[in-house]
Protein backbone atom coordinates (compact mmCIF):
# COMPACT_ATOMS: atom_id res chain seq x y z
CA UNK A 1 0.00 0.00 0.00
CA UNK A 2 1.35 3.66 -0.98
CA UNK A 3 2.56 5.78 1.67
CA UNK A 4 0.08 8.44 -0.21
CA UNK A 5 -2.63 6.41 -0.30
CA UNK A 6 -4.59 8.19 1.77
CA UNK A 7 -8.51 7.01 1.28
CA UNK A 8 -6.99 3.51 2.42
CA UNK A 9 -6.73 2.71 5.77
CA UNK A 10 -4.99 -0.24 6.88
CA UNK A 11 -6.74 -2.10 9.92
CA UNK A 12 -4.65 -4.47 12.18
CA UNK A 13 -6.16 -6.58 14.98
CA UNK A 14 -3.84 -7.94 17.29
CA UNK A 15 -3.69 -9.67 20.59
CA UNK A 16 -0.34 -8.58 21.92
CA UNK A 17 -0.55 -10.84 25.22
CA UNK A 18 0.43 -8.46 27.34
CA UNK A 19 3.87 -8.03 26.03
CA UNK A 20 4.55 -11.17 27.21
CA UNK A 21 5.98 -13.19 24.25
CA UNK A 22 8.88 -12.15 22.14
CA UNK A 23 8.96 -8.65 22.33
CA UNK A 24 10.82 -7.74 19.63
CA UNK A 25 9.22 -10.22 16.82
CA UNK A 26 6.06 -8.72 18.13
CA UNK A 27 7.46 -5.04 17.02
CA UNK A 28 9.09 -6.78 13.91
CA UNK A 29 5.55 -7.99 12.62
CA UNK A 30 3.37 -4.96 13.08
CA UNK A 31 6.17 -3.30 11.51
CA UNK A 32 5.76 -5.42 8.94
CA UNK A 33 2.61 -4.89 8.14
CA UNK A 34 2.14 -0.76 8.30
CA UNK A 35 -0.79 -0.64 9.89
CA UNK A 36 -2.78 2.68 10.16
CA UNK A 37 -4.80 1.13 13.01
CA UNK A 38 -3.88 -1.44 15.37
CA UNK A 39 -6.56 -2.28 17.66
CA UNK A 40 -4.65 -4.31 20.46
CA UNK A 41 -6.20 -7.01 22.71
CA UNK A 42 -4.50 -7.78 26.33
CA UNK A 43 -2.26 -4.96 26.16
CA UNK A 44 0.06 -4.79 28.97
CA UNK A 45 -1.61 -3.42 32.03
CA UNK A 46 -0.36 -3.13 36.35
CA UNK A 47 1.82 -0.34 36.72
CA UNK A 48 3.96 0.30 34.55
CA UNK A 49 1.59 -1.22 31.61
CA UNK A 50 1.07 2.15 29.93
CA UNK A 51 4.66 2.90 29.72
CA UNK A 52 5.30 -0.14 27.99
CA UNK A 53 2.42 0.11 25.72
CA UNK A 54 3.73 3.69 24.46
CA UNK A 55 7.36 2.55 24.24
CA UNK A 56 5.88 -0.37 22.17
CA UNK A 57 3.69 2.07 20.17
CA UNK A 58 7.14 4.15 19.36
CA UNK A 59 9.02 1.25 18.16
CA UNK A 60 6.39 0.24 16.03
CA UNK A 61 6.06 3.69 14.18
CA UNK A 62 2.18 3.93 16.05
CA UNK A 63 0.91 6.59 18.71
CA UNK A 64 -1.30 5.28 21.91
CA UNK A 65 -5.28 6.76 20.86
CA UNK A 66 -6.41 5.07 23.91
CA UNK A 67 -5.24 2.78 26.78
CA UNK A 68 -5.70 2.01 30.14
CA UNK A 69 -8.26 3.03 32.73
CA UNK A 70 -11.56 1.75 31.18
CA UNK A 71 -10.50 0.52 28.26
CA UNK A 72 -8.88 -2.49 30.18
CA UNK A 73 -8.55 -5.41 27.88
CA UNK A 74 -7.94 -3.32 24.87
CA UNK A 75 -6.05 -0.26 23.36
CA UNK A 76 -5.95 1.68 20.01
CA UNK A 77 -2.98 2.82 18.19
CA UNK A 78 -2.91 4.77 15.31
CA UNK A 79 -0.39 6.38 12.98
CA UNK A 80 0.96 9.85 13.24
CA UNK A 81 -0.32 10.95 9.81
CA UNK A 82 -4.20 10.03 10.85
CA UNK A 83 -6.56 12.09 12.63
CA UNK A 84 -7.73 11.19 15.55
CA UNK A 85 -11.32 12.39 17.39
CA UNK A 86 -13.45 11.31 20.30
CA UNK A 87 -10.97 8.79 21.52
CA UNK A 88 -12.28 7.18 25.19
CA UNK A 89 -12.02 4.20 27.21
CA UNK A 90 -15.72 2.11 27.83
CA UNK A 91 -16.19 0.15 30.84
CA UNK A 92 -17.77 -3.64 30.45
CA UNK A 93 -20.17 -4.85 32.90
CA UNK A 94 -18.01 -7.00 35.44
CA UNK A 95 -19.09 -9.82 37.87
CA UNK A 96 -16.60 -10.65 40.19
CA UNK A 97 -13.99 -13.95 39.59
CA UNK A 98 -14.05 -13.26 35.82
CA UNK A 99 -11.21 -11.09 33.79
CA UNK A 100 -12.19 -6.92 34.40
CA UNK A 101 -12.89 -6.32 30.23
CA UNK A 102 -13.35 -2.67 28.47
CA UNK A 103 -13.78 -1.23 24.99
CA UNK A 104 -11.81 1.48 22.74
CA UNK A 105 -13.16 3.63 20.77
CA UNK A 106 -12.75 6.70 18.41
CA UNK A 107 -12.87 8.22 14.87
CA UNK A 108 -10.14 7.43 13.10
CA UNK A 109 -10.00 9.91 9.59
CA UNK A 110 -13.76 9.77 10.14
CA UNK A 111 -14.16 6.25 10.87
CA UNK A 112 -15.62 5.13 14.19
CA UNK A 113 -13.33 2.25 15.21
CA UNK A 114 -14.72 0.40 18.36
CA UNK A 115 -11.86 -2.20 19.55
CA UNK A 116 -13.22 -5.30 21.63
CA UNK A 117 -12.06 -8.22 24.01
CA UNK A 118 -15.07 -10.26 24.16
CA UNK A 119 -15.05 -13.01 27.31
CA UNK A 120 -14.28 -16.79 27.55
CA UNK A 121 -17.64 -17.51 28.65
CA UNK A 122 -20.95 -17.01 26.09
CA UNK A 123 -23.18 -15.20 28.89
CA UNK A 124 -20.51 -12.24 29.03
CA UNK A 125 -19.59 -12.35 25.75
CA UNK A 126 -23.89 -11.89 24.75
CA UNK A 127 -24.20 -9.17 28.00
CA UNK A 128 -20.84 -7.14 26.34
CA UNK A 129 -21.86 -7.30 22.82
CA UNK A 130 -24.97 -5.72 23.32
CA UNK A 131 -23.11 -2.52 24.98
CA UNK A 132 -21.26 -2.55 21.85
CA UNK A 133 -24.06 -2.69 19.94
CA UNK A 134 -26.59 -0.71 21.67
CA UNK A 135 -24.31 2.18 22.65
CA UNK A 136 -20.79 2.45 20.37
CA UNK A 137 -22.34 1.12 17.26
CA UNK A 138 -25.02 3.97 17.42
CA UNK A 139 -22.60 5.92 16.66
CA UNK A 140 -23.03 5.06 12.81
CA UNK A 141 -25.74 8.09 13.01
CA UNK A 142 -23.11 10.26 14.02
CA UNK A 143 -22.40 12.61 11.13
CA UNK A 144 -23.28 9.75 9.37
CA UNK A 145 -19.70 8.35 10.29
CA UNK A 146 -18.96 4.60 9.13
CA UNK A 147 -18.14 2.39 11.42
CA UNK A 148 -15.81 -1.05 11.68
CA UNK A 149 -15.41 -3.34 14.86
CA UNK A 150 -11.97 -5.23 15.50
CA UNK A 151 -10.92 -7.58 17.79
CA UNK A 152 -9.97 -10.88 19.32
CA UNK A 153 -14.50 -12.14 19.85
CA UNK A 154 -13.21 -15.62 21.60
CA UNK A 155 -15.70 -17.58 19.56
CA UNK A 156 -15.43 -19.16 16.03
CA UNK A 157 -17.49 -17.38 13.10
CA UNK A 158 -21.16 -18.19 12.67
CA UNK A 159 -21.68 -17.80 16.55
CA UNK A 160 -24.06 -15.58 18.54
CA UNK A 161 -21.82 -12.61 18.95
CA UNK A 162 -20.58 -12.83 15.67
CA UNK A 163 -24.05 -12.70 14.27
CA UNK A 164 -25.31 -10.15 16.87
CA UNK A 165 -21.96 -7.30 15.60
CA UNK A 166 -22.82 -8.74 12.32
CA UNK A 167 -26.38 -7.46 12.26
CA UNK A 168 -25.49 -3.95 14.40
CA UNK A 169 -25.14 -0.59 12.77
CA UNK A 170 -27.27 -1.59 9.93
CA UNK A 171 -25.38 -4.49 9.11
CA UNK A 172 -22.06 -5.43 9.05
CA UNK A 173 -19.87 -7.33 7.13
CA UNK A 174 -16.94 -9.73 7.61
CA UNK A 175 -13.90 -8.02 6.05
CA UNK A 176 -11.89 -11.51 5.74
CA UNK A 177 -14.89 -13.74 4.62
CA UNK A 178 -15.97 -10.81 2.01
CA UNK A 179 -12.40 -11.30 0.12
CA UNK A 180 -11.76 -15.22 0.75
CA UNK A 181 -9.03 -14.70 3.24
CA UNK A 182 -10.80 -16.37 6.12
CA UNK A 183 -7.84 -18.11 7.30
CA UNK A 184 -7.54 -19.01 11.36
CA UNK A 185 -5.73 -16.93 13.80
CA UNK A 186 -5.28 -19.25 17.03
CA UNK A 187 -3.39 -20.34 17.70
CA UNK A 188 -0.33 -18.78 16.51
CA UNK A 189 2.15 -21.46 15.81
CA UNK A 190 -0.67 -24.48 14.77
CA UNK A 191 -3.77 -21.91 13.90
CA UNK A 192 -7.48 -23.88 13.38
CA UNK A 193 -9.68 -21.46 13.96
CA UNK A 194 -10.02 -18.01 13.62
CA UNK A 195 -11.22 -15.82 16.92
CA UNK A 196 -10.45 -12.41 15.47
CA UNK A 197 -12.28 -10.30 13.33
CA UNK A 198 -12.64 -6.80 11.06
CA UNK A 199 -15.73 -6.51 10.58
CA UNK A 200 -16.69 -2.90 8.82
CA UNK A 201 -19.93 -1.45 6.88
CA UNK A 202 -20.88 -1.37 3.92
CA UNK A 203 -19.97 2.15 2.68
CA UNK A 204 -16.37 1.08 3.08
CA UNK A 205 -14.99 -1.08 0.48
CA UNK A 206 -12.65 -4.33 1.76
CA UNK A 207 -9.39 -4.47 -0.57
CA UNK A 208 -7.59 -7.05 1.04
CA UNK A 209 -7.18 -9.15 3.61
CA UNK A 210 -4.43 -11.44 5.06
CA UNK A 211 -3.10 -13.46 7.99
CA UNK A 212 0.53 -13.18 8.39
CA UNK A 213 2.34 -16.34 8.72
CA UNK A 214 6.16 -15.21 7.90
CA UNK A 215 8.51 -16.46 11.14
CA UNK A 216 8.02 -14.10 13.62
CA UNK A 217 4.05 -14.36 13.79
CA UNK A 218 4.71 -18.10 15.29
CA UNK A 219 6.70 -17.17 18.72
CA UNK A 220 5.09 -13.18 19.12
CA UNK A 221 1.84 -13.94 20.25
CA UNK A 222 -0.64 -16.74 20.38
CA UNK A 223 -2.79 -15.42 18.77
CA UNK A 224 -1.88 -14.56 14.34
CA UNK A 225 -2.81 -10.76 13.48
CA UNK A 226 -5.58 -10.24 10.83
CA UNK A 227 -4.80 -7.58 8.37
CA UNK A 228 -7.47 -5.64 6.55
CA UNK A 229 -7.03 -2.67 3.83
CA UNK A 230 -10.68 -0.75 3.66
CA UNK A 231 -11.12 1.46 0.69
CA UNK A 232 -12.38 4.83 2.54
CA UNK A 233 -16.04 6.88 1.76
CA UNK A 234 -15.64 9.67 -0.85
CA UNK A 235 -15.42 13.26 1.20
CA UNK A 236 -18.56 14.78 1.53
Amino acid sequence: MPDDDVRTLRVMTYNLRGLRQEVDALVDVVRAARPDVLAAQEPPRRLLGRWRLRRFAARTGLRVAVAGGGARTTALLVAPHRSVRDAHAVRMPWRPGLTRRGASTARVDGVRVVVVHLGLRAAERARHVGLVSGRLLAARHDAGAPVLVAGDLNERPGGPSWSALLGAAGGLQDAAATVGADHPTYPADAPRVRIDAVLVDGRMTVRQARVPDDAPVGVASDHRPLVVDLALPAAG
